[in-house]
């Protein structure tokens, strides 16, 4: 298995992440052979700066790959077998699906069901082209596994609050069905894959939002009143679903409390004033800002650590909440700290902020529709928070200076993330920043 061209292979797969880096080889460290003829392999690719990440593939030999995904799946020959990627081929993703529903231990590797769970192993699967940092295969409408393509020892936090939600019964995640865990030869966990039920019909939040927003565009005869009015009661019931969630990790894994983060805030300003020279000369007053958060200890939890309208699914029960894996780019040992509420509320506040003026990019000038784009804003910011106070007992806007900060160090980050990736899109974060540096509230109540 060692002649496989994993490193012609590797660079070419979506979920690979060291496209910024020179890549020099690419080798298996870990080997576990399951039954049926698949292999579990956990790859290491090293480069030329001298670091090195860790992949996980499975893979099947001589399997018939549906030709549309064979460039992707196709690794290379071994003698007289050829090898390729088995999460693209239906029978070999059924078999992975099969060993989590026995609770099957092979070398270490651990498949693991859920108390009380059969799995659709006979079910149809495809694999799903959404994700770029995971692979993800769809188990006809009953079970989604996810596999967590760069495996770091230590807790996943994906895996972790998705178990917590669900063994306490809590109606706005995907019921967690089972998973694929080992551990390192040190006695560190692995979180290799997990499954869920599959959310059927349902839409993803950025899409409903970005749908409201673009019809009150087209909307010119709108009654004022009327503006975000559509979203804004599913907005209301967001923040609801935002609150049991955040009040079930605090039954389940206790809170705790500690000073605002102000110092870490201050790290990232610094670190996107090197990316963004616009943020320069606001840089005291986004300072200032952000250290009226205080002192004083607040409460924390577990949180979502990375929750926007991408991150929430409406299905015609419930909003759910998907991805705890946290911040990209953030060590997970800092994903895993206690924090805020507010870090998510903020989350939400600056996805709503996006969802209408990204629709507004290439037209700033003219008034009417930024005035309308203003409007659905915070009509529906201010509906998600009176959802979340309703189930919380808790308004966040009562905290308005906390608020506020939080809310300003993620468009900070956001405005670094654009200039790196989107730099057309720059201008909404950079808005957002002067905004509420003019004094600007960040919802109307």
């Amino acid at each position: 298995m060692t002649s496989l061209p994993y490193t012609d292979w590797l660079p070419h797969q979506r979920w690979y992440a060291g496209r910024t880096r020179t890549l020099t080889k690419a080798e298996p460290a870990v080997v576990t052979h399951l039954p049926d003829g698949l292999d579990h392999v956990l790859l290491d690719a090293h480069y030329e700066d001298g670091g090195s990440e860790r992949y996980q593939v499975f893979i099947g030999w001589n399997l018939d790959v549906a030709a549309e995904l064979s460039a992707a799946a196709l690794i290379g020959a071994d003698g007289d077998r050829t090898a390729s990627d088995a999460l693209y081929d239906e029978h070999s993703a059924q078999r992975v699906l099969a060993l989590i529903d026995t609770g099957a231990v092979v070398d270490g590797v651990r498949f693991v069901p859920e108390p009380g769970v059969a799995l659709p192993v006979d079910a149809p699967a495809r694999i799903s082209g959404a994700e770029q940092s995971n692979t993800s295969v769809v188990f006809d409408s009953a079970a989604i596994l996810k596999a967590f393509r760069r495996v770091t020892a230590g807790v996943n936090p994906d895996l972790e609050l998705n178990r917590v939600l669900a063994r306490a019964g809590c109606p706005n995640v995907a019921r967690l069905l089972g998973a694929i865990e080992s551990t390192t030869p040190e006695g560190e966990h692995l979180a290799l894959a997990m499954v869920t039920e599959y959310a059927q019909n349902s839409a993803e939040g950025w899409a409903m939002a970005t749908t409201s927003a673009r019809d009150l565009y087209a909307e010119h005869d709108l009654n004022p009143d009327e503006v975000g009015g559509d979203f804004a009661s599913e907005s209301n019931r967001l923040g609801e679903a935002v609150a049991h969630v955040h009040g079930t990790l605090a039954a389940e894994l206790a809170t705790q409390s500690a000073p605002p983060p102000v110092e870490s805030m201050l790290a990232r300003l610094d670190s996107a004033m090197r990316v963004v020279p616009d943020l320069e000369p606001l840089a005291g007053q986004i300072a200032a800002m952000l250290r009226t958060a205080g002192e004083e200890p607040v409460r924390t939890q577990r949180i979502h650590g990375d929750l926007h309208l991408g991150q929430v699914l409406r299905t015609p029960e419930s909003w759910l909440l998907i991805d705890f894996e946290g911040e990209p780019g953030v060590a997970v040992e800092e994903r895993l700290k206690p924090d805020s509420v507010l870090r998510d509320v903020a989350g939400m506040l600056r996805s709503y902020e996006y969802a209408a003026f990204q629709l507004l990019l290439g037209q700033e000038d003219d008034e009417e529709l930024a005035r309308r784009a203003r409007q659905w804003v915070d009509r529906n910011r201010d509906a998600f928070c009176d959802g979340y106070a309703a189930a919380a007992g808790y308004d966040p806007r009562d905290d308005r200076a906390l608020l506020r900060a939080y809310e300003l160090d993620k468009a900070v980050y956001e405005s670094a993330y654009e200039a790196r990736h989107r730099p057309g899109w720059l201008r909404i974060p950079l808005q957002s920043i002067e905004r509420m540096l003019n004094g600007s509230d960040l919802t109307t109540r």
